[in-house]
């Protein structure tokens, strides 16, 4: 069963999992007509392969050090760094600690001028 995604106006909370993070799995936030939400968790060495999203996302580390690889090459993501991306960028992931990730994703690429 799917969970409920957050109503408009619902708070929800996206703190630190702490020791609740190895039994947690990624889960979808939000889901609206442009927007959608979630919170990616990634056990050690796992990874979400080269992939691109239609529009704009951002990626916030809530917690671990992941990997992050886009064509600006191979950064580290610590708690609390935060990166854009431009809409179609490649980019890929790599937990080196169990991590968790507020992922935001345009789902509609911007018009065009």
């Amino acid at each position: 069963m799917a969970l409920p995604h957050a109503q408009s106006g619902q708070i929800v909370s996206v703190r630190p999992l702490g020791a609740r993070l190895a039994d947690t799995v990624t889960t979808a936030i939000l889901k609206a007509g442009q927007l959608e939400v979630m919170r990616v968790v990634l056990p050690v060495g796992k990874s979400m392969k080269e992939h691109q999203t239609p529009g704009e996302a951002t990626v916030l580390c809530i917690e671990g050090l992941v990997e992050f690889a886009s064509d600006q090459g191979v950064q580290q993501l610590h708690p609390g760094d935060f990166v854009h991306l431009a809409p179609r960028a490649l980019h890929s992931l790599k937990a080196v600690e169990p991590a968790s990730l507020l992922v935001t994703m345009c789902l509609k690429p911007a018009p065009t001028a």
